[in-house]
């Protein structure tokens, strides 16, 4: 039996919201991938709180790495240790530590919606748009509310930081991630201004300290954030055979980890992810003239500055739809794969009118900031002569996908913000040629998807792994902690050269046809807020339940 030794291979792992995903690759030519795993997991809506249990985290994170071992094995080959590694996870959210590194409260995940009042308290004290699912969002509804567990605290974490300090002891975070703790500034670590403004503004609750006392350190890609410990190989591997001493990655988060699988992070170019979630990233070459709620400004891995549309909801209730259509198949005694399912429906969409036949589809299981609502409700709205199809309703589920997003996206084109290009990925676009083309007429905008995104995030992040174990040129200065700017390592350039040269890809145009009737559909459907706003006071949620969504 072969074995893949510590100079072959990377490894990257996202948390994602419905599968834990572990992509290994060539650490030299990441774009071969060279074993993958997952494990499916579900969140819980538990006391009103989105949340995953810690059991939840643990044994999620080693069923990943266990399948990713058995995909090895089945090639006839061992793994015992790594070059590099990295994690990455769903951003933002809430992790609350004492100083023994005890979870304080259950995870609040970025899909909560609870912290309105200290979003806009901090929105004005900071002058920058400060979204409900931010790390300090969540922190300070803690403190307006009083939270018991606030005596306790000595530091906050994401998801993928809590993991990257499992792995390695480091309390360290890749800069991507971090800036959706709270505001980067621009010597890529927080702002000092605004922290030092939050300092002020809740010195009663800090007693002392600063919020920095709470965060952890910032760090560019390529940067040193530690090493695989024993400890830590023990925890991703319970059988011992993985050894410690992998050069760590700065842990990023999902949308980070998006811009790197789809090439995304120079300036005027920007992807789209849709997953659970949806959002677009949009890297900037100017600052936007006036603070908009709708836009969450973070960065890219390497600290540069980025747009993003983010939008609680994405392709989870298309997944419910081709889980009854799959269903339905079943009792018909035609049984067909998920992918079958998938193909089929959206096929079908094809074939509905431009506008969707005046069906409208709001795919809001839970509150969505940008169209202002606290809570969700799906829905799918029609009106007597709406020609009611399978293909119309189809389409009305593709578009309703896009429609929040594209709320979003028309106030960064009011900021006159330019794009060479945009890239996509997700399970939604695996059937080529059609949540492609719907998106395309959404954005009235080309849009590319590339064969190397096929692993998702995952492989972005092993990607990172690599890009921190790659050989650099004469002359070049790797960031630390304390380094600025921290685009010094240029990782743009190793994504251009070393990982998509070459690299196919399919663009789809914008067809006017697509373009006039999602124009139609979006104008509806913005109207059509009223009815799932008042769905949500009429019909209150019937208690704690749990959620196995989408394909993220």
């Amino acid at each position: 039996m072969s074995v893949i030794s510590s100079g072959g291979a990377a490894l990257g792992i996202e948390l994602g919201s419905t599968r834990i995903k572990a992509c290994l690759v060539d650490a030299s030519n990441p774009t071969t991938v060279l074993a993958v795993g997952s494990h499916e997991w579900e969140n819980a809506l538990v006391d009103g709180v989105w949340t995953y249990s810690e059991d939840a985290i643990w044994s999620g994170l080693q069923a990943a790495y266990a399948a990713l071992v058995a995909d090895v094995r089945r090639q006839g080959a061992e793994l015992t240790e790594l070059a590099g590694i990295g994690v990455s996870a769903m951003m933002h959210g809430y992790l609350a530590f004492d100083a023994e590194g005890n979870l304080l409260v259950p995870f609040r995940t970025w899909r909560n919606t609870s912290t309105g009042a200290a979003a806009a308290e901090l929105t004005d004290l900071l002058d920058v748009n400060i979204p409900l699912r931010w790390s300090i969002a969540h922190l300070h509804q803690a403190v307006l509310d009083d939270e018991a567990h606030l005596a306790s605290l000595a530091k906050i974490n994401t998801l993928a930081g809590w993991v990257h300090e499992k792995l390695t002891g480091r309390f360290a975070l890749g800069v991507g991630d971090a800036s959706g703790m709270f505001p980067i500034g621009t010597d890529g670590g927080y702002d000092r201004g605004r922290i030092a403004a939050y300092d002020a503004h809740a010195a009663g609750f800090l007693a002392g300290r600063s919020l920095t006392d709470l965060l952890p350190a910032v760090l560019p890609a390529g940067a040193d954030a530690g090493t695989l410990t024993a400890a830590g190989a023990a925890l991703l591997d319970p059988t011992g055979t993985l050894r410690p001493g992998a050069v760590a990655a700065p842990a990023e988060g999902d949308a980070g980890t998006g811009m790197v699988a789809t090439n995304a992070v120079s300036p005027r170019t920007g992807n789209v992810s849709a997953g659970t979630s949806i959002f677009a990233m949009v890297v900037l070459e100017r600052p936007l003239e006036r603070v908009h709620t709708e836009i969450d400004l973070v960065t890219t891995p390497a600290g540069d500055p980025v747009a993003m549309v983010h939008c609680n909801n994405g392709a989870s209730e298309l997944a419910s739809f081709a889980s009854l259509f799959a269903r339905f198949a079943a009792a018909s005694g035609q049984s067909m794969s998920t992918d079958a399912v998938y193909e089929t429906l959206l096929r079908e969409a094809l074939e509905g009118r431009a506008d969707a036949g005046g069906i409208l589809a709001y795919n809001h299981l839970s509150g969505e900031p940008i169209a202002g609502l606290g809570e969700g409700r799906p829905l799918v709205v029609r009106t007597p002569d709406a020609d009611f199809s399978l293909a119309n309703v189809m389409r009305a589920q593709v578009y309703g996908i896009f429609a929040t997003l594209a709320i979003g996206m028309q106030t960064l084109a009011e900021e006159g913000v330019a794009l060479d290009a945009m890239f996509a990925h997700g399970g939604v676009f695996r059937t080529a040629g059609v949540a492609q083309r719907f998106l395309a007429g959404a954005l009235d905008a080309p849009v590319t998807v590339g064969d190397t995104a096929a692993e998702g995030g995952a492989w972005g992040m092993a990607v990172l792994a690599a890009f921190a174990v790659a050989p650099r040129g004469a002359g070049t200065v790797l960031p630390t902690r304390d380094a600025a700017p921290p685009h010094a390592v240029d990782l743009s350039s190793y994504l251009a050269d070393q990982v998509f040269a070459g690299a196919a890809s399919v663009t789809a145009d914008a067809d006017p046809a697509d373009v006039a009737g999602f124009a139609d559909y979006l104008a509806r459907y913005r109207d059509g807020l009223a009815v799932e706003s008042a769905a949500i006071t009429a019909l209150p949620l019937r208690g704690i339940r749990s959620s196995n969504e989408g394909t993220a």
